[in-house]
């Protein structure tokens, strides 16, 4: 008889999610400990609250404990409910899964009922993430879009208007979640975000001097 098999259920919110959609973390870890009881697997909770956009083990301390657990085999399946919980970034999830294929472990996600175990599962992974990366690209370039019609118009963009609260409710989470000027830049520069003035590249002073703006010190 085969030993029964743990899974990790990883649950993740960002700060700003929770406030703008009211994502709960418990409901996550009721709907994955029910998967993990279904299939026989031991659950071992693992919650966090974190921005998706980076993997690095200061941004997602908790899902790098649970990669630790995974490489050691403490643990065999990580198991989420979709793929953007783990990481909203291909290159990261690509890696990701060749980690897993080479340390012998698995990724479950149960609302999209995918195992990449298997070549389908893997196949499906892979099209999802991109996806996602895609509709965080498509937003940018519709901002970007909406401050050219603008111009166009003759509307005088002052700076606060053309920064949305969006973004700058991102760069103060990502930076309360430890990330540096630089990553922060790189971040937003990578998912086509426009600039205050509408250019298409951010700098680890432009994160700066936002963060200590007194025109955004009401923002969070």
């Amino acid at each position: 008889m085969n030993p029964t098999r743990t899974a990790i259920v990883y649950a993740r919110v960002s700060t700003e999610e929770q406030a703008r959609k009211g994502a709960s973390l418990d409901a996550q870890v009721v709907l994955l400990s029910h998967v993990a009881q279904l299939r026989g697997w031991n659950a071992v909770v693992m919650q966090e609250q974190a921005s998706g956009k980076s993997m690095s083990r200061k941004a997602r301390p908790v899902l790098n404990e649970a990669l630790d657990m995974l490489t050691a085999g403490a643990a065999h399946y990580l198991l989420a409910i979709r793929i953007d919980r783990i990481s909203r970034n291909v290159e990261d999830f690509a890696g990701l899964m060749g980690r897993s294929r080479r340390e012998g472990w698995a990724m479950v996600l149960s609302e999209m009922d995918l195992d990449t175990t298997t070549s389908q599962g893997e196949f499906m992974a892979n099209v999802q993430v991109s996806v996602a990366q895609y509709e965080r690209r498509l937003i940018g370039d519709r901002t970007r879009e909406g401050l050219a019609q603008r111009k166009r118009e003759g509307v005088k963009l002052g700076r606060r208007t053309e920064l949305p609260v969006a973004v700058v409710k991102r760069i103060k989470a990502e930076r309360r979640d430890g990330a540096t000027y630089t990553a922060i830049a790189n971040g937003l520069t990578e998912d086509g975000t426009p600039t205050a003035q509408g250019g298409a590249r951010w700098y680890p002073a432009t994160v700066k001097k936002i963060l200590e703006s007194e025109v955004w010190a009401n923002v969070s």
